[in-house]
């Protein structure tokens, strides 16, 4: 059965009502993270499922990992999975016949990233033929000289000097007419790059730097845009500021710490990085515990990114050595063994309670996905937003292509610096 069309029209505004009630509703079941806090606020109200979810097995929960259905659950889990699938929905672009390209173009591409490539490429369907590709956060400008090829002309915004330098010279090798500028895209002559014959792309540019594309492109009327959002929770303050004035009149204002449930997803690793990532988790909640009592204080202490040599330590020369980086006393003699079961358990618990938490994760996903598209619908384009690739692809899948219905019939010569 294909699969429905991308989102478009009045039915962007419906979907975001209908997604903007369930988070608001469901924002106490997803706002507490489970592995920064003993116990969740709604644990009380849900006390069935709470104990149900608490007293699966850590391999239970790896096998319920990406499943909405999860038939044996009690309520209010079932309805809530179900409702999530259906806002969840947001359609897919068509894609394209495979092309051939030239092997050049793939050049230093890692594998999953030239077939994102590929799938964002073959997923742009403009009323009128793109003419000036605008690569935002470009990098090397693999994306721009792929939709470029062979004969479109194509300017590269990024701010890396030596990435700049290196694109210039894989487009000049393939003859493209293509300019690679070294830009902040955050400063305020950005908006000095941008053109209204430009169809301007990003591919996965995090939080704030696609949000900036969005509103310079509207502000300077680019004809044409492509975005593929990702890293929502990548903003300067620390709640989300809506772009829309329909998510403008919403009362749920997510942080920066809700923001990241949408990156939260497990990707799939080898047995041998998870077993790392599972042991690593155990100790930081079991050193959790301890800290709680060494401190006297019944609060979640962030600790940072560890070698994965610290897991060849002795439990007990993990501790105290976490404990001497974090500033506090040294841990007093006790059954390390027995804390460090103690982590593991709660490791399971922790999986398990992230299962109501996912409910909500793509539906926190599209909804910020659709604030973007209303607001662009909001600056007089016409506006799809949609699945461009399969997950196993990538998770942020997900694409904006905006167009507005009357292009420039003269473009301006876009090479000449001013």
């Amino acid at each position: 059965m294909p699969s429905p069309a991308p989102l478009q029209g009045p039915l962007l505004l419906e979907r975001f009502a209908a997604l903007d009630e369930f988070l608001s509703q469901g924002y106490p079941l997803w706002h507490p993270e489970p592995f920064t806090e003993l116990r969740l606020g709604w644990e009380d109200e849900l006390p069935e499922l709470a104990r149900w979810l608490r007293g699966r097995s850590l391999e239970q929960a790896e096998a319920s990992h990406g499943l909405l259905h999860l038939p044996d659950a009690p309520a209010p889990f079932p309805e809530l999975a179900a409702r999530s699938h259906e806002l969840a929905d947001t359609g897919a672009f068509d894609n394209a016949p495979e092309r051939q390209w030239p092997s050049a173009l793939c050049l230093d591409v890692p594998g999953r990233k030239w077939q994102q490539i590929q799938a964002f490429a073959g997923s742009l369907r403009f009323a009128h033929p793109p003419r000036h590709w605008l690569d935002w956060c470009a990098g090397k400008g693999h994306l721009g000289r792929t939709l470029a090829h062979p004969n479109a002309a194509l300017t590269c915004l990024e701010f890396d000097p030596l990435l700049v330098e290196d694109g210039q010279r894989l487009s000049d090798r393939l003859g493209l007419a293509a300019s690679h500028r070294l830009q902040d895209v955050l400063a305020t002559d950005a908006a000095t790059q941008l053109r209204p014959e430009h169809t301007a792309i990003a591919l996965h540019a995090c939080g704030d730097l696609h949000v900036r594309l969005l509103q310079l492109a509207a502000d300077q009327g680019c004809g044409q845009l492509a975005i593929a959002p990702c890293c929502y929770n990548r903003i300067t303050e620390q709640h989300y500021q809506p772009l829309s004035t329909t998510a403008q009149r919403s009362t749920l204002r997510p942080d920066r710490r809700d923001l990241r449930l949408v990156q939260s997803e497990t990707v799939t690793a080898g047995a041998r990085v998870r077993r790392q990532r599972d042991q690593s988790m155990a100790r930081r909640l079991a050193f959790d515990l301890l800290q709680r009592e060494q401190r006297g204080l019944d609060q979640y202490l962030p600790t940072p990114s560890l070698p994965v040599s610290w897991l060849e330590k002795t439990f007990e020369r993990y501790c105290h050595d976490l404990a001497q980086l974090k500033g506090l006393a040294a841990p007093a003699p006790r059954d390390w063994a027995r804390l460090e079961a103690q982590g593991w358990q709660r490791l399971a618990q922790v999986r398990n309670l992230e299962l109501l938490r996912a409910l909500y994760r793509r539906p926190l996903e599209i909804w910020l996905l659709l604030d973007r598209a209303l607001f662009l619908q909001e600056r007089g384009y016409r506006v799809q937003a949609g699945r461009f690739c399969e997950h196993r692809l990538t998770p942020r899948n997900l694409l904006l292509l905006a167009e507005r219905s009357e292009l420039p019939t003269e473009p301006v010569d876009n090479f000449v610096d001013e």
